[in-house]
This record gives C-alpha cells, structure tokens and sequence, in this order.
C-alpha cells in the first residue's frame, strides 16, 4: 500500500482502540467529532467548503455533528474504507490527506498522558519530508521570525519568513506537528529566548 493508505489503516486502528469520547487535541472535538470530520471531508462535497470558509462553517457543523452523534464503529468503518468512488480525494489522496491523517492521528494518541512519538515508516516519513517543504511557508507565515527547520537525518529543510533568525530541530514527523499549530510536539528551538518564546506563541497553520 501507498503512504498515505498505510496511514490510514493505521488512524482506524488507533480510532478503534480509543474511546469515542476521548479527548484529542483539536480544542473542543472528542474522538468521534475528528472521526467525523474527516469521512464529511472526504465524502459530504456540500458540507466540506464549510470546513475552510467560515460562512458556510455552520451548515458543516450540523452535518458533521449528526454523523458523530452515530454508531462509532460503523463511522470508523467508513473512514477505513477511504472516500466513495466519485470523492476527487480519489485522485489527490496522497497530496491531500498525508499530512491531515497524520497530525489528525497525532491529535488522538497525544491527547493522552504518557504519549511518545511514532518510528515512522521510512514511506511515511518520505511523504511527510515532501510535504514539509510546500506547507513550511504557508503554516509559519504569522511567525514573527525566520525560521529553518532541521530534521537530524535529513539535515535541514526549508528556510521561510522574515525577521530574528530560530532554527527548529526535531524529527520530521515532530517538524509537521509543530507546523500544523499543536505544542505537542518533541523539538528543539534555538534561538533568542523572547524570539523563541513568539515562535511558540505564534499562530501556526492552515
């Protein structure tokens, strides 16, 4: 299988082994709300756009909440079997849904006291290098710094932004989080410590 197929059987795994109620890192979403919010995604074309576009998030929210209010096995189910044949995920699932399964998996496994982070299959972490250098510039555009993001095996990655200079080191899978807005995550940041300090304080994401 693919990188981001193996991905996903491994998230509906750890779905499975997790309470529905459980806490997950996405402020105010238990498991079965992020459960939910990625079969919408993937498989409601009216409901998704409310997902980015605040006007619309309303609508997303009633859709997204009516699927986490059922069966939780059955949802799980859903999601393992990927999106239905005419979804466009079909035809952009690695570029689309590596990293959102990936950090969605984080934010259910590190919600929990005692977490340590994941051996990445090396196909895992090949698609989380690529993906890294186009997100970086988008997801760290509001931090008030230039920063360079070293991953120890694969050196450094990208530069972006403007400003006192940080470098932020960790492996790749901890770089993504980091980059996707969750503190979670097991880095080192160099740097100036008040420049540090608005590095982790700063908006992150898309």
């Amino acid at each position: 299988m693919s990188a981001v197929a193996d991905e996903r059987a491994a998230l509906a795994a750890t779905f499975r082994e997790t309470a529905p109620d459980a806490p997950t890192l996405c402020s105010g979403w238990a498991t079965r709300d992020l459960l939910a919010h990625l079969v919408v995604r993937e498989s409601r074309p009216d409901a998704a756009p409310g997902i980015v576009v605040p006007f619309l998030s309303g609508y997303t929210d009633r859709v997204q909440n009516s699927y986490a209010r059922g069966d939780y096995a059955a949802l799980v189910d859903r999601f393992a079997g990927g999106p239905p044949w005419w979804s466009p995920f079909r035809l952009v699932e690695g570029l689309a849904n590596t990293a959102e399964f990936f950090v969605h998996h984080e934010d259910v496994r590190r919600a929990i006291d005692g977490w340590e982070p994941r051996t990445l299959p090396p196909a895992l972490r090949d698609a989380l290098l690529t993906t890294l250098k186009r997100v970086a510039k988008p997801t760290l555009r509001s931090v008030p710094a230039r920063v360079t993001l070293v991953d120890p095996q694969a050196g450094e990655l990208v530069t972006t932004g403007a400003g006192p200079t940080v470098t932020v080191t960790g492996d790749v899978g901890e770089l993504v989080v980091f980059c996707f807005g969750r503190d979670a995550a097991r880095l080192d940041i160099d740097g100036a410590a008040d420049v540090v300090d608005a590095v982790r304080g700063a908006s992150r994401g898309i």
